[in-house]
């Protein structure tokens, strides 16, 4: 079984910071890491390998060359092979844009049964890529998935729902969004640290390697613009009520009067 993992590189949103005066995010000194999601699509591949020992996992991602460290940790987890697809041309490339870039990389692989992405990045939280990939690539998709069965012929696998759940039945290839109730990833052992240092090597693909259409990739390809970030403004302090319920409520309504909120 062949299989592909979308990846991506963060800042670590605990550590990110926005510049009040230019709005744009504060990334020196912010410490990189592999999307959370992503972690999970990584693993559920891993696993499919475990039981598999045929199967080869393809990590792909798309950024800068320090983006080459997030690959090596999935190399060192037990990832096959890990493409870095790097190129001043993908330069301000918003989900659309991102999406047509991955999918020129994938088709540039010698086929695949099944391709895992992260719900969402935690940097945009848009939840958009995966699906995008998809429907370029013109293969089903499944969302949300918090289970996964391989059936031979087609992958059945649990989608989690506001208010519980559904099976689905999808034949492949197909494309999977995974989330953090799907599984539990696993550290990157020493010998599989070494080994990805030492042995392996991360390709890369610039924007003549892949095929894509040049209009939809980068800047000029991303319909999608950020007009302004910023830090929302921290709230009051809140208020701390004492008595009984009916005294409290009688608090609550006259300070609700004073702010001329009722």
């Amino acid at each position: 079984m062949k299989i592909v993992v979308c990846v991506k590189q963060v800042p670590d949103t605990n550590e990110v910071k926005i510049d009040p005066v230019k709005g744009t995010l504060i990334r020196d000194g912010v410490p990189s890491i592999l999307n959370p999601d992503d972690q999970h699509a990584v693993e559920e591949a891993l696993r499919i390998k475990d039981s598999n020992p045929e199967a080869h996992v393809t990590v792909i991602t798309m950024g800068p060359p320090q983006a080459k460290e997030v690959l090596l940790e999935c190399l060192a987890m037990g990832a096959d092979r890990a493409i870095l697809v790097s190129d001043r041309a993908f330069a301000g490339a918003d989900t659309w844009a991102t999406s047509e870039t991955l999918a020129g990389a994938i088709r540039r692989l010698d086929g695949y049964d099944v391709i895992f992405c992260g719900r969402q990045a935690i940097d945009g939280d848009t939840a958009q890529v995966g699906p995008q990939i998809a429907e370029r690539l013109q293969i089903p998709q499944v969302t949300y998935v918090e289970g996964f069965e391989d059936k031979g012929s087609n992958f059945v696998v649990r989608r989690q729902l506001e208010d519980g759940y559904e099976m689905v039945q999808v034949q492949k290839p197909a494309l999977f969004t995974a989330i953090q109730e799907l599984n539990e990833p696993r550290y990157a052992s020493i010998p599989g640290i070494v080994t990805a240092c030492r042995e392996k090597e991360v390709e890369v693909f610039n924007v003549d390697d892949i095929e894509v259409d040049r209009k939809q990739i980068g800047l000029e390809g991303s319909p999608t613009q950020v007009k302004r970030s910023f830090t929302p403004e921290a709230k009051g302090k809140g208020v701390m009520l004492k008595g009984s319920s009916k005294e409290m409520a009688e608090q609550l309504i006259v300070n609700l009067k004073k702010k001329h909120l009722i």
